[in-house]
């Protein structure tokens, strides 16, 4: 595909696809089961802090023409440090790893929603099953090199975008004309700290626009185009999910409460209830769901496996895990992904993948707005949106530590070990020249009789 294929329209709905795809059908729940009917405002804040990470993006790309293509780049042109930068990449990977299985983990939910499927089989809960089948087959179809056109990706992310608003559109007028149902926005919340830690842990609802930096080369004017789309495509996405989370909250209170994971699809058939239409909003919103999540398991695997491609060509990850030379992305890492990814969506809960994916792209992003920040000296960079970017992200990585601590313990336990071992991994690979270099100098003292740490 050559660069003119591809240009704004199609850079804006790649990035829009990337948030929308199914982030709203994965992460309102959890969002709401916090703040309630200030979700909408958890939505506004956490949209906000990921602009400032995205205009962080786009000047640090526009700086460089040899080091463009997103934060392992970036890390390594303003900071020149390979470890860090293969940290970065690592810590990319786990954060597409928990995005992924947080899309599974809705899959299996949304399809259990549906009346036709049993919750069990054999005493055995469907939903994991549900969940690995879904990203086994997506890793297939990847495998294999299927992927959609440019053209079906357009027509899907605007078939989405068009159900969602229409539900969140058709919801408000309905909640408003009825005179049986009150809006709330939750305004005596706004001022607590429940909002702020909801936008926390949405985050990673926002994460899907910085794709567009590892694939520039598929653009004209890559530079120009990318920045225009992201700030086009953020903003929509914000406005799409204020409408959906109030009237979800609004229609379907007890839902939130209860059944949080699906109260959307509750939400659209008590639209439609009236009309004796209520199974129809009810299957199509759900249909509508697992299109949205399943697509979005697709697009974040096959842009995985190209960001691990490069982080293998630049020796930022061992040769065992695919071929730098391959063609596509790398099949063994592909399977790897999905193998780790079936593991997180079959044994997790959904409020504590979304908790550990968002952790990753808050790190990456509060990253990426501090060296923004350090280049604020250059004309192009403006150092208010770093600025905002560094202060949000330093805010939401304890707040979310914080809630993790208060609502589920375990969850912190776990993501806390896992970060300590990733880091000592990611340090053993980066630092195994330094490491060797010493341990050799250890046994050569050892053999000629010395003490290994005399100097």
């Amino acid at each position: 595909m050559s660069g003119s294929e591809l240009g704004l329209a199609e850079a804006v709905s790649m990035a829009l696809g990337g948030m929308i795809g199914g982030g709203i059908y994965a992460v309102l729940g959890v969002v709401a089961g916090i703040t309630g009917p200030a979700t909408w405002f958890a939505f506004v804040v956490a949209g906000l802090v990921a602009a400032c990470g995205a205009y962080s993006y786009t000047v640090l790309n526009g700086v460089d023409d040899a080091h463009q293509g997103g934060s392992v780049s970036f890390v390594q042109r303003f900071v020149g440090n390979s470890t860090l930068a293969g940290m970065t990449g690592w810590t990319l990977l786990v954060g597409y790893v928990g995005s992924m299985a947080m899309y599974a983990f809705a899959f299996g939910e949304f399809t259990v929603a549906l009346d036709a499927v049993p919750d069990s089989v054999a005493a055995v809960p469907l939903r994991p099953l549900v969940s690995v089948a879904a990203v086994a087959g997506f890793v297939g179809l990847n495998l294999v090199g299927a992927r959609a056109t440019g053209v079906v990706e357009n027509v899907l992310v605007a078939a989405k975008v068009m159900v969602l608003v229409a539900f969140g559109l058709g919801g408000i007028v309905y909640a408003t004309s009825s005179g049986s149902t009150t809006i709330s926005l939750g305004a005596d919340q706004l001022p607590t700290f429940g909002p702020v830690i909801a936008a926390a842990v949405s985050f990673v609802a926002f994460q899907g626009w910085q794709l567009l930096f590892y694939d520039q080369e598929s653009f004209e004017d890559p530079s120009d185009t990318i920045g225009r789309a992201v700030a086009i495509a953020i903003p929509a996405a914000v406005v799409v999910y204020v409408l959906v989370a109030v009237a979800t909250v609004t229609l379907a209170p007890q839902a939130v409460t209860k059944h949080p994971h699906t109260a959307l699809v509750k939400a659209a058939g008590n639209i439609l209830a009236p009309v004796g239409l209520s199974a129809v909003g009810y299957v199509g919103l759900t249909l509508s769901a697992l299109v949205s999540t399943g697509s979005a398991i697709n697009a974040t695997l096959f842009s995985a496996g190209y960001f691990a491609r490069g982080l293998v060509q630049n020796d930022l990850l061992p040769d065992r895990v695919g071929a730098s030379s391959e063609s596509g992305a790398p099949k063994r890492m592909l399977v790897i992904l999905g193998v780790v990814t079936a593991a997180f969506a079959a044994s997790g809960s959904l409020g504590a993948i979304t908790s550990f994916a968002s952790l990753a792209f808050i790190v990456v992003f509060g990253g990426a707005s501090y060296l923004a920040f350090r280049e604020r000296g250059r004309d192009a960079v403006h150092p208010v949106p770093p600025a905002l970017g560094v202060v949000g992200t330093s805010a939401f990585f304890p707040l979310l530590l914080y809630h993790l601590y208060r609502a589920e313990p375990q969850t912190l336990t776990a993501v806390v070990g896992i970060g300590v071992a990733v880091v000592a991994v990611e340090l053993l690979y980066f630092e195994r020249d330094v490491i060797e270099s010493e341990v050799a100098t250890i046994e050569h003292r050892l053999q000629d009789g010395e003490h290994p740490l005399d100097d």
